[in-house]
């Protein structure tokens, strides 16, 4: 393995050295007009995301793989000039896009949607809200139906949903004998594939982020029905527990928590570790008016960016909304309700809402700087003509092939995803390239790429062991993350491979009315031979 990474390291040594050689040989002359590097709109355009998914794929880190990218970017425009390259690289790629009020209101939003998750979590409206489910539900399905209810209601952001589902269900599913492996499924399926089809979430707010133009909200929205992976998630998810059909070392798990072991392997953390009775003053309104809250805030703020309070109508006002300022306006609100409500009923202190504001902050550091790297890497590809390019190779050579390219969008942002762990990361190296082949040629494809893109980006990251969502729905659940990793894969690839069949029907009639359906049914008869082959579960129901 260590010989392999030194290949493939010198491979892009030698790449590096033939850019060094091609660029010096053929450096633009700087005359009194605007500057054009000499690689505008060529191949070497597409080098720095290229560098930055080669080396994701094999150090399985993004942020150092994105800033090399970035680097790159930056020496292919200054012609490998050292004053050039950083002069590029921080006025015009980062400070440049950390000055860009819609992507700071974006980063604003981030951390407000952090501070709201600590808040809630000390208030104690979490475990208040387990506690009321626990008095309610009356089966190992209920229970099961409850979690997935749960967490497509928490779609504000995935860190909420994990940080979240795990402890307000826990005591519910550990009651009706629900294995921790399972649990962990329903925390993670519920998690990025229910946030990717919110419209008013962090990651709808990320994604319009790399789609450039006035109408990337707009994009976001119409992608929805195409985002089959999410969608397909949640059918399956839900049939599963309705027909209780379980397969692979899932069935396992659950046999063994019937009858009382909740772990099944010798790896279990949390197994000697008792619930404790915590007296609080957490109520359930503590959970879900904060969340209520945000939501109506959210879409307001949208609303009135978008002129519905001057008389432009519903949709037209949505579609032409800032998203990012009006869901920094409504997290803002929802943040201040939130406190409010807090302070009224005495069960945090002023100064303890105070501290959660640093706490949500520092929650949300990762996300920030995947964020800026990405839009950075983005600017160095702009800057670099990549879109020119790829756009006119598109229309001049592949125009026979394009239908299957969102089938083959959705498996690339699987595997980047699963190797390098984040779906952010992933949106903003591949969106870009998508939105440059399709934006003028075919605006139709164009919009079930992007979801193609979302999708794999969502479910690698639903595979992937290095995946900070995994990593919390583990923690979430306390179950052993190797188990919750191996349980959920046999499920997270059959509704992979189901969505890329649907791509490749999409790609053909371009129609989700079409193309969903389809899916849907080839979910549903592939539940029903797994059922009919005797994977069902012996369960009170």
């Amino acid at each position: 393995m260590c010989h392999v990474r030194k290949n493939v390291l010198l491979t892009l040594g030698a790449a590096l050295v033939l850019a060094l050689a091609f660029s010096v040989s053929a450096l633009a002359a700087e005359g009194e007009g605007e500057y054009v590097p000499a690689v505008y709109s060529t191949f070497w355009a597409l080098v720095p995301p290229i560098v930055a998914i080669g080396l994701a794929l094999i150090t399985k880190e993004v942020y150092s793989s994105l800033f090399v990218g970035i680097l790159m970017g930056g020496l292919l425009y200054s012609g490998f000039r050292f004053e050039g390259t950083f002069t590029h690289i921080f006025e015009d790629g980062i400070i440049s896009v950390l000055s860009d009020s819609y992507n700071v209101g974006i980063l604003v939003f981030l951390v407000v949607l952090g501070t709201m998750v600590s808040l809630m979590n000390k208030a104690g409206g979490s475990a208040a809200f387990g506690q009321f489910a626990a008095e309610r539900i009356h089966s190992r399905v209920g229970a099961q139906l409850a979690t997935i209810l749960l967490g497509v209601m928490i779609f504000i952001d995935d860190y909420f949903n994990c940080l979240t589902v795990g402890s307000v269900m826990r005591p519910v599913t550990d009651k009706f004998k629900v294995s921790r492996a399972k649990l962990s499924y329903l925390i993670d399926a519920t998690a990025a594939p229910v946030c990717i089809i919110a419209p008013i979430s962090s990651w709808a707010a990320a994604v319009t982020g790399f789609v450039e133009g006035e109408d990337g909200f707009s994009i976001f929205i119409r992608a929805i029905p195409y985002n089959f992976y999410a969608i397909l998630t949640i059918v399956m998810m839900v049939a599963m527990v309705l027909m209780k059909v379980e397969f692979g070392s899932m069935k396992t798990h659950e046999m063994n928590g019937v009858n009382g072991d909740l772990f099944t392997t010798p790896g279990r953390p949390y197994g000697g570790v008792k619930e404790e009775s915590v007296e609080t003053k957490g109520k359930v309104m503590d959970l879900l008016i904060p969340i209520f809250s945000l939501i109506v805030c959210c879409v307001i703020g949208m609303l009135y960016t978008g002129g519905f309070f001057a008389g432009t109508d519903f949709v037209t006002a949505f579609s032409q909304s800032d998203a990012s300022l009006g869901l920094t306006y409504g997290s803002f609100f929802g943040l201040v309700i939130t406190i409010v409500l807090y302070q009224i009923r005495r069960i945090l202190s002023f100064s303890d809402c105070m501290a959660c504001i640093p706490e949500g902050f520092k929650a949300m550091v990762p996300a920030i700087l995947i964020l800026t790297f990405a839009w950075t890497l983005k600017a160095m590809t702009d800057s670099l003509g990549a879109d020119v390019y790829v756009a006119g190779v598109v229309e001049s050579s592949a125009k026979g092939f394009l239908n299957f390219l969102p089938a083959i969008i959705f498996v690339v942002g699987c595997f980047l995803a699963f190797a390098t762990g984040t779906s952010w990361g992933t949106f903003g190296i591949l969106i870009p390239i998508v939105v440059a082949v399709f934006e003028s040629s075919n605006p139709q494809l164009m919009i079930i790429s992007i979801s193609a893109c979302m999708a794999g980006a969502v479910c690698g990251d639903h595979c992937s062991p290095i995946s900070d969502t995994t990593i919390m729905a583990s923690a979430g659940a306390q179950c052993e993350h190797v188990n919750h990793v191996m349980t959920q894969l046999p499920y997270a690839v059959t509704a992979a491979g189901v969505s890329f069949v649907t791509y490749i029907v999409a790609g053909f009639v371009q129609s989700a009315w079409i193309a969903l359906p389809v899916g849907i049914l080839l979910m549903a008869g592939v539940l029903f031979v797994l059922k009919a082959m005797g994977n069902t579960l012996n369960q009170e129901s």
